[in-house]
């Protein structure tokens, strides 16, 4: 029985969907005081993000290539999208392992400081890899 690989767009985007709903719920929680709620919904944001990650790999070591089909202003508008979210995306592994790494060790300074900047680019990360999943493979934007 063979795989079909043709699924992990698709679970990719529901991957990066559910990390941006729980990052949200996490900053919610964390707003409000309640750290235990916080820590579970931040750990299954990191974890949701590191399984999107195994099959974001996994995907593109089968398939190297997809190209964009639209034309004119959406292309530039997909290209735009995707540039800063890979671009992004890069720098999310490193700030959510210091994160991690800072929370678990009891300083939380640190951790609060780089929280501030890391949550927004997480988020836009997290949610322009559903709208970029939505534009190549469900032609959101791309006429006919």
């Amino acid at each position: 029985m063979d795989f079909d690989f043709s699924v992990l767009p698709a679970v990719n985007a529901v991957l990066n969907g559910l990390s941006a709903l729980l990052l949200c719920g996490g900053y919610v929680c964390i707003r409000r005081g309640r750290r235990d709620w916080h820590r579970r919904f931040m750990i299954a944001a990191f974890t949701t993000s590191v399984l999107f990650l195994v099959s974001y790999l996994t995907y593109h070591a089968v398939r190297l290539h997809t190209p964009y089909p639209g034309q004119g202003a959406v292309r530039a508008v997909y290209f735009v999208l995707l540039v800063t979210h890979v671009v992004l995306a890069a720098s999310v592994v490193p700030m959510a392992l210091l994160l991690l790494w800072w929370a678990t060790h009891g300083q939380f300074a640190r951790h609060r400081r780089l929280a501030r900047w890391a949550l927004p680019i997480w988020l836009y990360v997290s949610v322009t890899g559903v709208v970029v999943y939505l534009m190549l493979y469900r032609g959101l934007g791309v006429t006919a």
